[in-house]
């Protein structure tokens, strides 16, 4: 004989129904844990990785890791603008580039607190250059010169004075807000005006990016190597794609460590519910185990057969985990990007990759948590077994 039925083991799971559901659900909560914490960090991911585009292209300081770090001073900045000969330019012949000013501005949280939120100063080359994604839902776009903004819709709901219609003190100017515009990206997140009157409120008169649209066929490998050593502005040269994507290191290290970590943690007792439970079953089976024994099956096969049986248990605890996760997919929330020390609203996502990851996980826990019984079942001598109550 090979394998013992496996209808025996899964008869095994239904008799002991009690110590069959602590397990599952012991599982489960680390399952749980894992799948909500990779969930975050999925969305956070998501939402820069997947909303940046190829023919857009962004230019830093040489060294920078981030806008917040890049700085361009005015003449800098206009000497790149106007010496590209890979921006795209429209029937118009206006180029599709433009310089931006960023800073992190502290605010007040509707619902108590402060964070750091996102201020961009924009030319109308950064409208036309996004034309396709960003949208105004309510309101209108500031008008260049005034002091004006529009907010992201993540604000609203979050930041005070966002709402349309409200007053927002930068520094000490007050400028009103004419506008709520939506992006897919994470400049949801943010409050844009004028990039003149920025510079001036805010007394920052540099900038720190330029973007701009790229001709269809430019070689971007070779426009990097001509940028990182231009004689008059070298600087770092990464699509909008890839720069987003960079700036979702930092965070997505810190969930992943801390997901790793609390695992580890829970499912260590887990790790212990899942072992007593299936040393009760071989307590309460010896003498099966004996009559399995001696009608032919071998040391191996019973091994598999409590192999198998602690899996299944794995199997259920990853699939309620999984459950009891899945009602985050969609809520929204906000947390720091390590990268800018800005808060970024966006949605948990529970991905196909997080649900096959915290399965995986806990198929492990259970198998883990089944060496043991399995490896006393299989050493169990057949006349010994019978001879135990």
């Amino acid at each position: 004989m090979a394998f013992v039925p496996l209808s025996y083991n899964l008869r095994s799971l239904l008799v002991r129904r009690s110590a069959t559901l602590l397990t599952v659900l012991g599982i489960g909560a680390t399952v749980a844990v894992l799948a909500g914490v990779l969930a975050l960090q999925q969305g956070f991911a998501t939402l820069f990785e997947e909303n940046g585009r190829d023919d857009v292209c962004v230019f830093l300081r040489q060294g920078a890791t981030n806008e917040g770090d890049s700085v361009f001073s005015l003449e800098r900045a206009q000497i790149l603008m106007k010496s590209l000969p890979d921006i795209e330019r429209p029937e118009d012949g206006q180029p599709l580039v433009s310089s931006e000013m960023y800073l992190a501005v502290r605010r007040f949280k509707l619902d108590g607190g402060e964070t750091n939120v996102p201020i961009r100063g924009v030319q109308p080359g950064t409208f036309a250059i996004m034309q396709t994604d960003l949208r105004i839902e309510s309101g209108r776009n500031f008008v260049p010169g005034a002091d004006e903004v529009i907010v992201g819709r993540k604000l609203v709901d979050r930041i005070r004075d966002c709402e349309l219609g409200d007053t927002l003190v930068l520094n000490t100017t007050p400028f009103k807000v004419v506008g709520v515009f939506d992006h897919p990206g994470p400049y949801k997140s943010e409050i844009w005006g004028d990039r003149d009157r920025m510079a001036e409120a805010l007394e920052r008169p540099v900038f720190n990016r330029v973007i701009a649209k790229l001709k269809p066929g430019t070689d971007l490998a070779e426009l990097k190597e001509r940028m990182e050593s231009d004689p008059q502005v070298p600087c770092k040269v990464l699509t909008e794609r890839e720069y987003l994507s960079s700036q979702t290191q930092a965070f997505s290290f810190v969930l992943r460590a801390l997901g790793v970590f609390l695992a580890v943690i829970m499912g260590v007792a887990a790790v212990f519910t899942a072992t007593n439970t299936m040393l009760s079953a071989l307590a309460a089976r010896t003498n099966e185990i004996g009559i399995l024994l001696s009608l032919g099956f071998k040391p191996w096969a019973i091994f598999v057969s409590f192999l198998f049986e602690s899996l299944v248990l794995g199997l259920l605890g990853g699939a309620a985990g999984c459950l009891m996760a899945l009602p985050l997919n969609g809520v929204n929330t906000g947390a720091m990007n390590f990268q800018t020390f800005t808060e970024v609203a966006f949605a948990f996502r529970v991905t196909p990759d997080v649900m096959i990851t915290a399965v995986s996980f806990a198929l492990v826990l259970g198998l883990v948590g089944g060496a043991l019984p399995a490896l006393r079942a299989a050493s169990l001598r057949p006349t010994e077994a019978l001879r135990r109550d």
